[in-house]
């Protein structure tokens, strides 16, 4: 058995409470070491730095 709503509920209130679940765009942050733009507190893909310490050895380098 499901609920049964008291009272009908309009398009126009249907449509309010569903506008607000947007997909938001991916925080990026500049990396501290390279200035690269990466998602903050994971591991730089363009230095392999962290907090400006070297954790992955990288090709370029």
């Amino acid at each position: 058995m499901s609920i049964c709503p008291k009272n009908k509920s309009s398009k126009a209130r249907r449509d309010k409470r569903r506008a607000n679940w947007k997909m938001s765009s991916a925080t990026l942050a500049k990396c501290s070491k390279c200035g690269a733009l990466m998602v903050p507190h994971r591991v730089c893909k363009n230095c392999g730095s962290y907090n400006k310490k070297e954790i992955i050895q990288t090709a370029g380098e």
